[in-house]
C-alpha cells in the first residue's frame, strides 16, 4: 500500500490518500473531492473541476495520468 495526498493529485489539502494501485488512490481523490464540495469546501471546487473534466476528455488527460501514476510507482509501500 501507499500513500498520496490530495495536493500531489492536484488538490488544495495534505488528506493521505491511500491505496495499492495508483487508479485505487486517484478514485479515492475524486471521492474526497466532491464530499468536500458538497460540505461547502470552495478550495476544493477548482480541483473537482479538474477531475471532471478529466473524466470526460480521458484521451486529452493522459499526461496527468501517467504524471500520476509515474508520481505513485516511484512512492515506498507504507
Amino acid at each position: 500500500m501507499k500513500t498520496m495526498t490530495c495536493q500531489q493529485l492536484g488538490g488544495p489539502c495534505d488528506l493521505p490518500l491511500h491505496g495499492e494501485t495508483a487508479d485505487v488512490v486517484i478514485k479515492a481523490q475524486d471521492k474526497h473531492l466532491r464530499e468536500a464540495v458538497a460540505s461547502g469546501d470552495a478550495a476544493h471546487e477548482p480541483a473537482l473541476k479538474d477531475i471532471k473534466a478529466r473524466w470526460r476528455h480521458p484521451v486529452a488527460s493522459m499526461g496527468w495520468y501517467r504524471d500520476a501514476k509515474r508520481a505513485f510507482a516511484a512512492l515506498p509501500e507504507n
